[in-house]
């Protein structure tokens, strides 16, 4: 064997690693490809933020669920969709870290009980699922209960039990809460807490005051959503900011959104005005924490 009769190796018939997903390269200034956005694998995200994740040709919404660790239903009720044929690629979806389950209604519930059952708001199983009333309700049929997670016991480590407001212990690794100390101000002035400590990892509370009053960023990041327009899963108009530590801040059911995703904002900087779009029965601003920082999960401490 030699040069002259050495086989010449012969590359693979399909250069296209995924040949069932269409992702066209864009070519820049004929000299680079330009980056595609792609979501991190559901194991490399925290189960408590939320993420974004653009479609890409070929994407179902099953694959796009399991990659993020949550169901189906829950990316359709967080961003205004009826089905998979509702999905178009360069589409934005918002993740959020709570999921939702089909159940099956059986003889002798009621809607009051099955919210009840699931720890959810009623008026979240009529809007989703079309029913103009209670009365709707069939034995047999197969509804969608946004939020929901399977019953699960009322204590453990997906859900620890109440703590007392203002209290500022309990992390994950044993680490103080000291270091956050400051680094949030207070989003609204002049407002009331209508609402202490709730929402599934109980850092969220409500501060109510007129339609129209100024929202302000906590604390200095980035704009990873911006909506305004939409239910979006009961926040209605809402924002989420993204933090350097791995914090991210809510505000929810605003009347106007002042800002766009991707700009940045700074601590007390002017990103909204308060109402009552969504899940709301009154103008209030429903503030959040999600996230963790320097490796703290935020669960069990009160943001004031």
């Amino acid at each position: 064997m030699n040069s002259q009769n050495v086989a010449i190796l012969q590359p693979v018939n399909n250069i296209n690693p995924e040949p069932n997903k269409n992702r066209d390269l864009t070519i820049v200034d004929d000299s680079a490809i330009q980056a595609v956005d792609i979501a991190s694998s559901a194991s490399s995200t925290q189960n408590n933020t939320i993420s974004v994740y653009t479609v890409k040709t070929g994407d179902t919404l099953t694959e796009i669920a399991s990659m993020f660790g949550v169901s189906p239903e829950t990316i359709l009720y967080a961003n205004d969709l009826k089905s998979q044929k509702d999905l178009k690629p360069g589409d934005q979806l918002v993740i959020l870290p709570v999921s939702g389950i089909y159940h099956t209604v059986v003889k002798g519930e009621t809607l009051s009980g099955i919210a009840k059952k699931f720890k959810v708001d009623a008026s979240d199983i009529l809007s989703y699922n079309d029913f103009s009333s209670a009365d709707d309700l069939k034995v047999g049929m197969d509804i969608v209960i946004p939020g929901a997670e399977e019953i699960a016991p009322s204590t453990g480590a997906n859900n620890p039990p109440p703590t007392s407001g203002g209290s500022s212990q309990g992390t994950s690794k044993g680490a103080s809460s000291a270091g956050l100390s400051g680094y949030l101000t207070k989003p609204v002035s002049g407002a009331k807490e209508t609402q202490g400590l709730h929402g599934k990892y109980r850092t969220a509370v409500d501060l109510a005051s007129s339609i129209g009053t100024p929202i302000h960023a906590a604390a200095t990041g980035v704009v990873l959503i911006a909506r305004s327009s939409g239910w979006n899963g009961g926040y209605g108009n809402y924002i989420v900011v993204q933090h350097s530590n791995g914090l991210q801040t809510l505000y929810a059911h605003l009347s106007d959104v002042l800002v766009n995703q991707g700009q940045s904002v700074g601590q007390g900087d002017l990103i909204g005005k308060m109402g009552s779009s969504g899940n709301s029965t009154g103008s209030h601003l429903h503030f959040e924490l999600l996230g963790s920082v320097n490796g703290w999960k935020v669960k069990n401490w009160n943001p004031f």
